[in-house]
């Protein structure tokens, strides 16, 4: 049994997440610089799409992108520490 329409589901949950997404990094930048909290802040939604579409959408795992990964989440600690 389904009830609601799955179109609006995920609109109202996109909105929920970026209103949640915008309000962490306000609050984020009241500690960092923006330099560094914006970047962290992109980082962590790339990777956070890309585990989303491997685990949900079945999107293809690869050596190669699992690097690609890695290296987005290095550098984004890298710029956490300078």
């Amino acid at each position: 049994m389904t009830s609601g329409n799955p179109r609006l589901l995920w609109a109202m949950a996109f909105v929920a997440f970026c209103v949640l997404s915008m309000w962490l990094l306000m609050r984020a930048v009241r500690t960092i610089p923006i330099g560094t909290a914006y970047p962290v802040w992109t980082g962590i939604g790339a990777v956070g799409t890309v585990l989303l579409g491997i685990v949900v959408f079945g999107e293809p795992v690869t050596a190669l992108r699992l690097f690609f990964i890695f290296t987005l989440v290095a550098s984004v600690i890298g710029l956490r520490l300078v």
